[in-house]
C-alpha cells in the first residue's frame, strides 16, 4: 500500500493490560493473527488478516497499569509531524506526545482535539501504515469522532488537516463528514444525552466483517458488551460493541446496505 495522503486515517493501536486476553478476543471476532511481541519497543504487537497488517495492540507501560480504561486509537497520516503538532496548538489543541521517531518506521505524535477527542498522527517512514484495503474484512473501514462539543472539533480537524466539511440533512442526528481530496476519510457525531457522562469523547473505529450478527454474536460470547445495533444502513449493517477490557469499536458488513444514501450540504 502507498502511503496514505495528509488527513487520511492511516493506522490503529490500542493498549490492553491483558494482552492475550486481546488476541484471543480480536483473533475470535475480527479473524486476526498476531506477529511476534516486538519487546525492543514495549512489546508492540501487530495485527494481521490474511498477511497483511490491520492494527496493533501494547500493554501498557511498565507504572501505567490500571491508568484507564483501554480505547483505540486512530492515526492520521501527515507529511511532517512536527508541523501538524505545532498546527494542533495554535488551534487550541494538545499535544500529549510530542513528534517522537521510532527507528526507521515513523514518527508518531499523540494529542487531543480541544473538545477532548484523543487521535495520532503518524508520518510514515517504512511502516506505511494499513496494508489490508480499506473495508475489506478484518481491516480497518471508518471512523468517527465522537464528542459532546461539535462546534470545538468541526473548527479544529479542518484547521489541522486538509479537509471540506460536509453537514448530513437529517434532522435527528448531527453528524458532518470531513473529506480529504474527493474522498470521505472521517465523521463527526454529536454524543447526545444517551451517552453516559462517564464516557469521555472519542473515536469511533469501525471494523469489516463478513457477517455483522456472527460478528456481534462471537463478541458477546467472548464478553464483549453489545451497545447499539445491529442495525442497517445505507453504509451497511453495523452494530457498536465494547470488548472484554473496555475499548469501544463498531463492526459493519458493507455488503449489506438498505435505503438511500442521505444527502448532506458542504459547509464552510
Amino acid at each position: 500500500m502507498a502511503v496514505k495522503p495528509e488527513g487520511h486515517p492511516c493506522w490503529a493501536d490500542a493498549m490492553f493490560t491483558d494482552l492475550e486476553g486481546a488476541k484471543s478476543f480480536y483473533g475470535d471476532v475480527l479473524g486476526w493473527t498476531f506477529g511476534e511481541s516486538a519487546t525492543e519497543y514495549g512489546n508492540y504487537t501487530q495485527a494481521y488478516h490474511d498477511g497483511k497488517a490491520v492494527a496493533a495492540i501494547v500493554p501498557p507501560m511498565p507504572g501505567q497499569e490500571g491508568e484507564g480504561q483501554s480505547q483505540w486509537c486512530l492515526y492520521l497520516a501527515s507529511p511532517d509531524a512536527a508541523a501538524t503538532a505545532e498546527k494542533i496548538r495554535h488551534n487550541g489543541g494538545e499535544v500529549l506526545v510530542e513528534p517522537m521517531a521510532v527507528a526507521d518506521f515513523g514518527t508518531m505524535c499523540l494529542a487531543r482535539d480541544p473538545s477532548g477527542v484523543a487521535f495520532g498522527v503518524w508520518q510514515s517512514g517504512t511502516h506505511e501504515g494499513f496494508q489490508a484495503e480499506t473495508g475489506t474484512p478484518g481491516a480497518f473501514c471508518w471512523a468517527e469522532v465522537f464528542t459532546r462539543e461539535p462546534e470545538k472539533s468541526d473548527a479544529f480537524f479542518p484547521a489541522v488537516f486538509p479537509y471540506r466539511a460536509k453537514q448530513l440533512q437529517d434532522h435527528g442526528v448531527d453528524f458532518r463528514i470531513f473529506e480529504a481530496g474527493d474522498a470521505p476519510v472521517l465523521g463527526r457525531m454529536r454524543m447526545t444525552e444517551e451517552f453516559p457522562p462517564e464516557i469521555p469523547p472519542y473515536i469511533n473505529v469501525y471494523f469489516a466483517v463478513p457477517d455483522c450478527d456472527e460478528a456481534v454474536a462471537k463478541a458477546t460470547g467472548r464478553g464483549g458488551v453489545l451497545r447499539f445495533g445491529p442495525m442497517d444502513s445505507p453504509f451497511g449493517r453495523f452494530a457498536a460493541l465494547s470488548d472484554p477490557q473496555g475499548a469501544n469499536f463498531t463492526v459493519i458488513d458493507v455488503t449489506r446496505t438498505e435505503g438511500e444514501m442521505p444527502g448532506t450540504t458542504e459547509v464552510s
